[in-house]
């Protein structure tokens, strides 16, 4: 695979994202810019609320708060180092996320994930503006504000992803000062209502609220190489995710499971569990401060996910502009927040795990094992590579038969394969973990047997 070098001279700080693929990206942002942002996108009001699928994970009995906790963290951990290890391929050969799927799929196959990826970014962007508006509605009620809030989250945005390197940069230097202390502010006044006994409860259903946590990091994992491509060494981009994306994912997640045990009714309606979680925040003395803190940083979600739409689209279109495409992105997303409320959460979460899973298992066996030490293609040319898709589908079939979410025609349609394969999952299986490793294997015994074909027919 080809590596390249960034030289690291202070002018380069300066520079911009390049606006077409047919510049190269400039290497400008060091171990500290990237700390910084995957620090500041491991922070989401989003974690706070969706807290609540960990603690009381679908068909099973509610967790004890330390089962919780534990979950949080091994969810965390697999995920960061996920995510970590996906921005190595985007550091060493400066190409975005999609763009190095051209290698592992060929050119044209590489638009089917890009897709998804596209489409999974706007949902994300969409729920993030949506989530701001909610949360400055319950910070400042004035009548009829959710437009006004929804617009002004869609044009601020827009507007850091017109210079998302610089957006970065802004984040790492004031942004992460301001969250730590609002957030220590708002864990102290929350622990001072009594916590009930750790041990209350269960751990059975623990794996599924581990495959929730997982997704959250997971669905970054597509959009990583988009920003570690301006890093200036692999080990950076790696240290930087893992270092700063663990520690507040897990912060967060604990900062909503200590809000949920404590003054949160816990509700099956999402809109009113946001309600509710927002409003525990606004309750305790001056967090009204805080929470105006978090509810701006939460712009950091929004603009990551809008800029990787972005990328994601060049990959179709390599001479496209990204500030057109950032301000048509940006005012997509926000024509659909103002239409949209926030539903079925958690399947959105557990449905792009279950793609982007095994997919990132294939890469990962592919680009790492069959393809180091030699050039991975990402030119427009890049031939199909259909085989591995194969490893992809297995991986993703794996996850539902485990796991199939909760949409009830997609479950049933499920349940009658395990139904025909006499398949049982047994509480221990994360579908994250097990497509993880099938989609792995498969792609190894597929590899080496093309590899072999490719031998003897040379």
């Amino acid at each position: 695979m080809t590596v390249v070098d960034a030289p690291a001279t202070r002018p380069e700080r300066r520079l911009e994202a390049a606006l077409t693929l047919a510049e190269p990206a400039p290497r400008a942002l060091g171990l500290l810019d990237q700390v910084g942002l995957w620090a500041n996108l491991g922070v989401s009001l989003l974690g706070t609320a969706t807290a609540v699928f960990v603690l009381q994970p679908g068909g099973f009995r509610p967790l004890s708060l330390l089962a919780a906790l534990v979950a949080v963290v091994v969810g965390t951990l697999i995920g960061s180092l996920a995510l970590g290890l996906s921005t190595v391929p985007g550091a060493q050969t400066g190409a975005p996320a999609m763009v190095l799927l051209r290698g592992l799929f060929g050119a044209r196959l590489s638009y089917l994930p890009t897709t998804l990826n596209v489409l999974q970014c706007i949902g994300w962007g969409v729920f993030e503006i949506v989530v701001i508006a909610q949360a400055a509605e319950q910070l400042l009620p004035w009548h009829h504000a959710r437009v006004t809030y929804v617009v002004a989250a869609g044009v601020l945005t827009t507007m850091m992803t017109l210079r998302p390197l610089g957006s970065v940069r802004v984040l790492r230097r004031y942004a992460i000062a301001g969250v730590a202390i609002s957030t220590t502010y708002l864990f102290v006044q929350l622990l001072r209502h009594p916590l009930p006994p750790l041990s209350r409860g269960s751990w059975s259903g623990f794996w599924i609220s581990v495959d929730t946590v997982i997704a959250v990091s997971v669905s970054w994992v597509p959009l990583s190489s988009d920003y570690s491509r301006h890093s200036r060494s692999p080990r950076k981009a790696f240290g930087g995710a893992v270092l700063g994306y663990t520690t507040t994912q897990i912060v967060f997640y604990a900062l909503g499971l200590v809000a949920l045990a404590t003054v949160v009714h816990v509700s099956s309606d999402q809109a009113r569990l946001f309600h509710d979680m927002f409003g525990a925040f606004l309750a305790v003395p001056l967090g009204w401060l805080a929470f105006g803190v978090l509810i701006l940083r939460e712009l950091d979600q929004s603009f990551a996910d809008t800029y990787s739409t972005v990328v994601s689209v060049q990959n179709v279109r390599p001479l496209a502009d990204r500030r057109v495409l950032a301000v048509a992105v940006g005012a997509v997303a926000t024509g659909l927040a103002l239409a949209l409320h926030i539903a079925a959460y958690q399947d959105f979460l557990l449905l792009i795990g279950s793609v982007f899973v095994p997919m990132f298992a294939v890469f990962v066996v592919d680009y790492f094992v069959f393809a180091r030490g030699r050039p991975w293609d990402t030119s427009t040319s890049a031939p199909a590579r259909w085989s591995r898709l194969a490893p992809w589908l297995g991986g993703f079939a794996v996850y539902q038969l485990i796991n199939p979410g909760a949409v009830s025609w997609w479950v049933s349609g499920w349940t009658r394969i395990a139904g025909w394969l006499h398949f049982t999952p047994a509480s221990w299986m994360s579908a994250s973990l097990c497509s993880f490793f099938v989609a792995g294997a498969l792609t190894l015994v597929i590899g080496a047997l093309t590899g072999r074909r490719r031998v003897a027919s040379g």
